[in-house]
């Protein structure tokens, strides 16, 4: 599935049964960006059933790519979805006893993980860069938005929560200002859709064919702004993630050295012009405020970064023996499943996704889980740096996103969920080359 399509002899366009199939997958990736939207602003009387909206686009992509011999069994597809039968069967005669719990947390391995496959099957290289470039697009009105939440009162109709809740869908901040979710349903999805849009800044900076100057200077801007709006840590690292991979890029093609000496430049002059406004400022102070309090809960930057991608994955391996064989059941360290068991949201199992797996799998299969996560962005990991080597920088970009989020994203989560499962869809497609826009 990873291995590269010769350049040559691959037809430029398909076929209407695979066009309806590439529709599919667009439609799956702008309800990861707007379901949150209709289930707090236009349909909040169908928000439970439409946090699993992307779940039947899901199955049907992945059943009719499967049944038009489009989807071939690899190791980690198999593996994922072995884990979730049997986990499923653990759950139910060895674990919590609920068919709705353990069918919410089976969707995961059985429909989301195969549709990695299907992105990276059906979507190919120019799709990646159609998604970039719609990315930027609504990078903009995204930040306009956030910055709306920001300013505004919990009770105005921009912070609704789910389900109409007018209580706000802002979530702990600094200074009196809450964390702004933007078009999503927790404020996750904010540092999540930035995080993909950084990426895809950084390689149109590097690699600016095809993208209209205007809008990657403005979804450039937007990106920075979002930093402070956001109040999330998350995404400032995130962030750097991405500019490391990009000047290791430059390092390595001296000719990518021109066009990031001039972004460098234009960022500083655009940070320069924003440090002037008053908006900027308070929010860039909401951010500080929040970054120094939680160092210091934290035990400083080094705390921070191990805590944040290291600590929980740590702690749940060396835990892993005190938990059942089988796990106390797949699913029941989700917020549905809590919710389904016990009445409320609560974590049952663990906060942290190794902890979560572990605990709702046992160590056999949790690890297994882990393990398969891990090869596997090991291995498109591989196949970026090679096509790195040869000059093409795109799944190298995409895989600064993807190398954050995939081996230990919460997947219990459906926004994170679907930002784990585009996200390495899309470092597969971009495998797949129609050609080389750069060469």
């Amino acid at each position: 599935m990873l291995d590269t399509v010769p350049y040559a002899g691959i037809k430029k366009t398909a076929d209407g049964s695979q066009r309806l199939l590439k529709q599919g997958i667009w439609l799956y990736f702008l309800l990861l960006l707007f379901e949150g939207a209709l289930r707090k602003w236009f349909l909040p009387a169908l928000a439970t059933p439409l946090l699993l909206v992307r779940d039947p686009l899901a199955l049907w992509l992945v059943f009719e790519t499967w049944r038009r011999g489009l989807l071939p069994a690899n190791f980690h597809m198999v593996g994922m979805v072995m884990i979730g039968i049997i986990g499923t069967y653990t759950a139910l005669g060895l674990g919590h006893g609920s068919m709705a719990v353990a069918g919410y947390g089976a969707r995961i391995l059985l429909l989301h993980v195969p549709l990695i496959f299907v992105i990276g099957r059906i979507f190919n290289r120019e799709d990646v860069l159609k998604v970039g470039k719609v990315t930027l697009w609504i990078a903009i009105p995204m930040a306009l938005l956030i910055g709306l939440q920001f300013f505004s009162n919990q009770s105005a109709w921009v912070n609704r929560g789910v389900g109409g809740d007018v209580s706000g869908a802002g979530f702990s901040g600094a200074l009196g200002y809450l964390r702004p979710p933007g078009t999503f349903s927790f404020t996750n999805g904010t540092t999540l859709f930035f995080a993909f849009v950084a990426s895809y800044v950084c390689y149109f900076w590097l690699n600016p064919l095809g993208i209209h100057r205007t809008i990657l200077i403005g979804a450039t801007i937007c990106l920075l702004v979002a930093i402070p709006l956001s109040i999330s840590r998350g995404l400032f690292f995130h962030i750097g993630v991405s500019v490391f991979f990009a000047l290791f890029a430059t390092s390595r093609n001296p000719r990518y050295m021109g066009r990031m000496i001039a972004a460098v430049i234009g960022i500083g002059v655009v940070l320069t012009v924003l440090g002037n406004n008053s908006f900027f400022q308070i929010a860039t102070s909401a951010f500080s405020a929040r970054f120094e309090t939680a160092n210091m809960q934290e035990g400083g930057l080094g705390g921070v970064l191990l805590d944040r991608y290291l600590g929980g994955m740590v702690g749940a391996l060396t835990e892993s023996s005190e938990q059942p064989f089988f796990g106390y059941g797949i699913g029941m360290g989700t917020n549905v499943g809590s919710m389904l068991l016990t009445g409320k949201f609560t974590y049952l199992v663990s906060e942290g996704e190794w902890g979560r797996l572990i605990g709702e799998l046992g160590p056999l299969m949790g690890i297994g889980v882990i393990i398969l996560r891990i090869s596997l962005i090991i291995k498109v990991g591989k196949a970026s740096f090679r096509r790195l080597s040869e000059g093409d920088l795109l799944p190298w970009m995409m895989l600064s996103f993807g190398i954050m989020v995939f081996p230990q994203g919460q997947w219990s989560q459906p926004t994170s969920l679907g930002f784990c499962t585009l996200s390495i869809g899309l470092i597969i497609a971009s495998l797949r080359t129609l050609s080389y826009e750069e060469k």
